[in-house]
């Protein structure tokens, strides 16, 4: 039973694989608008370095895990597009009335995400050295990089299938973006909450479970390895996909009702 399992989730995860790697106006916003992003950013915010407090003298290092949450965010939009799609035209009904598990129909896509959420950490990382970053947690900080961006875009994706299965309109998953987007303008990704000591912004910030997320990746750019710093990012990845997931689940059980 395991081994049919693991089939059928293979299968969806290679489909959903093929599915966005076919299409460039969904690789395009994964991989190449977090670097261009990255690109203004650091060469408009290089002289920040310069405060008083500032953890690294290369904006780059301080800049880049931003790109990993952004890239990680955009799966949101790719995998629930892709599963509206497939309510739509009534593929994901058929597959329902199949032997298929449960399991499998929303397993396969999460793990065809994983995969994805790697490859494009393994760009952004390789994209960040060549710009100047600095991986100061060496080969097996990059691994941890790669694990925690692929977990990062499975619980965001996690919350498109939430959103496709809720609506089953691709306009309608691509409509929550913005919404998503506006948590990493509000966390510490253009500075430290060190350096926002007072303020709204500070109080935002600190509350804003995306800056954790940003700190841990960017922890192993700048300090090597940061015990709290990686706890707390894998903690708000792993909250981000569990909440996901039970919202799958709820999903599920009403568009299979409806099926």
């Amino acid at each position: 039973m395991n081994a049919v399992l693991f089939t059928q989730i293979g299968v969806l995860a290679r489909r959903a694989m093929l599915k966005t790697l076919r299409q460039p106006f969904q690789i395009f916003p994964i991989i190449f608008f977090p670097v261009i992003l990255l690109a203004v950013n650091a060469s408009g915010l290089r002289a920040v370095t310069r405060l008083p407090g500032f953890p690294t003298h290369s904006y780059v290092s301080f800049a880049i895990a931003v790109a990993f949450v952004q890239g990680a965010m955009f799966s949101l939009i790719n995998i629930g597009t892709n599963l509206a799609e497939d309510i739509e035209s009534g593929f994901f009904n058929r597959l329902a009335l199949t032997p298929l598990r449960r399991i499998s129909l929303i397993g396969g896509l999460l793990v065809g995400v994983a995969a994805l959420g790697a490859m494009q950490s393994v760009v952004y990382i390789l994209v960040g050295l060549l710009a100047g970053a600095h991986l100061q947690a060496g080969f097996a900080g990059a691994l941890v990089v790669v694990l925690l961006g692929s977990l990062a875009a499975t619980g965001f994706g996690a919350w498109g299938c939430v959103a496709a299965l809720r609506t089953g309109s691709g306009e309608a998953v691509q409509g929550l973006f913005p919404l998503f987007f506006v948590f990493i303008f509000l966390s510490s990704s253009s500075l430290p909450r060190q350096l926002l000591r007072t303020g709204w912004f500070h109080t935002v910030a600190t509350w804003n479970p995306i800056s954790y997320l940003i700190e841990g990746f960017r922890s192993l750019f700048i300090f090597g390895w940061d015990g709290t710093a990686l706890l707390r990012g894998f903690a708000v990845a792993i909250g981000i996909l569990i909440l996901g997931l039970a919202g799958i689940t709820a999903a599920m059980r009403t568009r299979l009702q409806r099926t």
